[in-house]
């Protein structure tokens, strides 16, 4: 029989140096519900992740001598006794949490930046960090190791040489060099995702938007400034049709942490995509948007897309209107707009921001499962929601605990087997993998 793995607590002290807690066992929360993780929910930390301290918050952690979770606001005093703040981590890209850090939050001082904020513990036997957390998606291409700035800078330099004045590839040179957009990055290296940030403006007011955040706001500040102007279609097709023609596993993608949404520029992107294709045949023409306008779907899909990415965080219209905070179009809209894309032949998925505590809710799990079936969606998005925990669960009206992340996806995929989860667009050739029905769970990192 295995050994059943040891999960002590890691704290930080004062100067923010990282260690176990000598005593405490490693609790995570399922919304602001503290509790022991199942050893299926916790995989050892993906390279290139972050480790972040949660300043001036103490940590919570399970005490085997009393059986119960306590507050640990200072260390033991064999140890030193000195204050300690809890510590979690920012996952690389590829796997969706299962329990948020736990945290003493009612003493939380400041609203924490747009982080995925993930349970962390160390692994007593192994001596190293575990977190809590998923594989859900198998592809490479965006850690951290294939995006070298030394090789990057030159052929930045290189592009805007050859090709001066297009906006949009100043607008993309900055996102790469300044901002380490991996799509971005993509582009100047001539391979894989590249984007086309199209719109500056939005009809949703996400409560954790990246690009765009009031200054007197109740978050945070923002990641990146937005673009400020609609590229025209020679700006587009100018960055698009060279790198659908000649890049490895060649994809374009509108709509962009650096934008608004892109439905609200169809027709300027309607007159691309047909240019595009006009061009070239080759690659791949996705769409990321909050779909809100369902007749702009059809025309885009019309025009020669291949796949569509629709952004929500519930599919509840509550829970949904709670945190994109649309003007001008209902949740309705959206719902249409999937069904609508399904038909017209898109690839459709689900960019789907998830939370521990409310993803897995039992109306939230039957009503997915409801929609990925009416409307016949491909693959659902397990994305990460990046924002203050606590800013979030009380957004959504202080929801009990859940089912857990873990069973949420195991429920879904054992009710409809032929859905696939993941993290990343898709090119055409890999829209249905090989044996894609039984892919799950995937590995851990090991």
């Amino acid at each position: 029989m295995a050994h059943r793995k040891t999960f002590l607590a890691v704290v930080a002290d004062e100067q923010g140096e990282v260690f176990e807690h000598p005593h405490l066992l490693m609790a995570g929360m399922n919304g602001m519900t503290p509790r022991l993780p199942r050893e299926d929910e916790m995989i050892p930390l993906p390279e290139d992740s972050r480790l972040f301290t949660i300043p001036l918050t103490p940590p919570i952690g399970y005490d085997r001598g009393s059986k119960r979770f306590t507050v640990a606001e200072r260390l033991p005093r064999s140890w030193g006794g000195g204050p300690v703040q809890a510590v979690c981590a920012f996952m690389a890209p590829a796997f969706t949490r299962t329990l948020l850090p736990a945290a003493d939050y009612q003493h939380k001082k400041i609203t924490l930046p747009l982080w995925a904020y993930t349970a962390l513990a160390w692994c007593a036997e192994e001596e190293r960090f575990y977190v809590a957390a998923a594989r859900v998606d198998r592809n490479r291409q965006w850690e951290p190791e294939h995006f070298d700035d030394r090789d990057l800078d030159p052929l930045v330099r290189r592009r805007l040489r050859q090709e001066p004045g297009n906006r949009l590839l100043d607008q993309l040179a900055r996102c790469a060099l300044d901002y380490h957009c991996f799509a971005a990055k993509n582009l100047f290296f001539g391979r894989w995702e590249a984007p086309l940030p199209t719109s500056p403006v939005c009809n949703s007011q996400c409560l954790g938007c990246l690009s765009l955040q009031p200054q007197a706001n109740e978050c945070c500040p923002s990641s990146q400034e937005r673009i400020t102007f609609v590229p025209t279609v020679e700006e587009l097709c100018g960055v698009a049709v060279p790198h659908l023609d000649h890049a490895e596993n060649a994809l374009v993608s509108f709509g962009q942490g650096c934008e608004g949404d892109p439905i609200l520029q169809a027709d300027t992107i309607c007159s691309a995509v047909r240019e595009m294709r006009r061009r070239t045949t080759r690659g791949t023409i996705n769409f990321n948007s909050n779909a809100s306008f369902p007749d702009a779907v059809e025309r885009l899909a019309d025009a020669g897309l291949d796949s569509i990415r629709i952004s929500l965080n519930s599919v509840r219209a509550p829970l949904y209107n709670a945190y994109h905070r649309p003007r001008g179009y209902r949740f309705e809209d959206v719902l249409t707009s999937v069904h609508r894309a399904k038909s017209r032949g898109l690839f459709t998925m689900l960019n789907y921001l998830v939370f521990p505590g409310v993803t897995d809710q039992p109306e939230e799990v039957e009503m997915l499962i409801s929609l990925v079936e009416d409307a016949g969606i491909d693959l659902v998005q397990l994305r990460n929601l990046s924002i203050d925990p606590v800013v979030y669960w009380k957004a959504m009206g202080e929801p009990p605990p859940g089912l857990g992340m873990r069973e949420m996806l195991s429920r879904v995929k054992q009710r409809i087997p032929r859905l696939q989860f993941g993290y990343f667009n898709r090119t055409r050739e890999n829209f249905y993998p090989a044996g894609f029905e039984r892919d799950w769970p995937l590995p851990d990192p090991g």
